[in-house]
């Protein structure tokens, strides 16, 4: 059977890529900071055969309208909408790092509208705002801006730091083009919305299934943390993938695909 292709479409003020009969489960994709939808391009045609797969542009990326003022609560409020949108019920959703926040949130707003949910490389918090480990962190990512770096001359240096080990060229290839292509000032909403995010206290109310997807040399969802966090989400999954950065849908398409198909799965045998 030949894999779907990804169509890339735009409705209202969202932009998405999606593969699959509209009238399969929804499976949504949601990428990181430095993403976008076609990221996740792999996912969609792998999963696009048994799934309505569907990648949105997060706001102010891609072809999806910029929110006014950027929060992880008001882009949980767009992933709501972006679902309405798109009128689909249940869906199973797939959040990469700060994708992983805003799914954390949606759900404390509509903790029953999920089939499930992935949270994919991601943080329950990222601390206090005047923390020194916060403060070199953003420091960090917007200093070269401030300095004159664009996003496309920082997109190799930035990548190259999130990766672990033996990436795969095809996906760095594709990090390298989506982390270029992030509006400077998307960028920068997004990185200063992850100031002050805490969902640590909701963690035991998610009642949906979780699997938690980690790669052990991830630095910036660190894999001791992540499997910690597990234990806290009622019946949680955990998965840890050797040798994989902060990407692990690029770097290893194929065990990051693996982990996510044994999880949906399981999902068929306890409809």
């Amino acid at each position: 059977m030949s894999q779907p292709v990804p169509m890339t479409t735009k409705d209202g003020r969202f932009a998405y890529e999606a593969a699959g009969e509209p009238d399969a489960i929804p499976l949504i994709f949601l990428h990181g900071i430095g993403g976008a939808a076609r990221a996740w391009r792999r996912q969609l045609a792998t999963f696009g055969d048994r799934f309505r797969a569907i990648a949105w542009d997060m706001p102010g990326y891609g072809g999806s309208a910029p929110l006014a003022s950027v929060s992880i609560a008001a882009l949980a409020e767009a992933l709501q909408q972006f679902i309405a949108q798109l009128g689909v019920s249940r869906p199973v959703l797939v959040g990469h790092s700060i994708g992983g926040m805003i799914v954390q949130k949606w759900l404390v707003q509509s903790p029953k509208l999920a089939r499930a949910v992935v949270l994919a490389q991601t943080s329950p918090a990222f601390g206090k705002a005047d923390g020194d480990w916060q403060k070199s962190f953003i420091a960090a990512r917007l200093g070269p801006l401030d300095r004159g770096e664009t996003m496309k001359s920082l997109a190799p240096s930035l990548v190259k730091e999130l990766v672990g080990d033996d990436p795969d060229p095809n996906g760095m290839e594709v990090a390298r083009e989506c982390m270029g292509s992030v509006p400077e000032a998307s960028y920068r909403a997004m990185m200063l919305a992850l100031i002050g995010f805490d969902q640590r206290s909701t963690l035991g109310s998610i009642s949906v299934p979780t699997l938690l997807l980690s790669g052990s040399k991830d630095n910036n969802a660190p894999a001791p943390m992540m499997a910690k966090t597990a234990t806290y989400i009622p019946g949680a999954e955990y998965v840890e993938l050797p040798g994989v950065g902060h990407l692990a849908n690029l770097e290893r398409p194929g065990a990051f695909d693996e982990a996510l198909a044994r999880f949906l799965n399981s999902l068929a045998t306890k409809a």
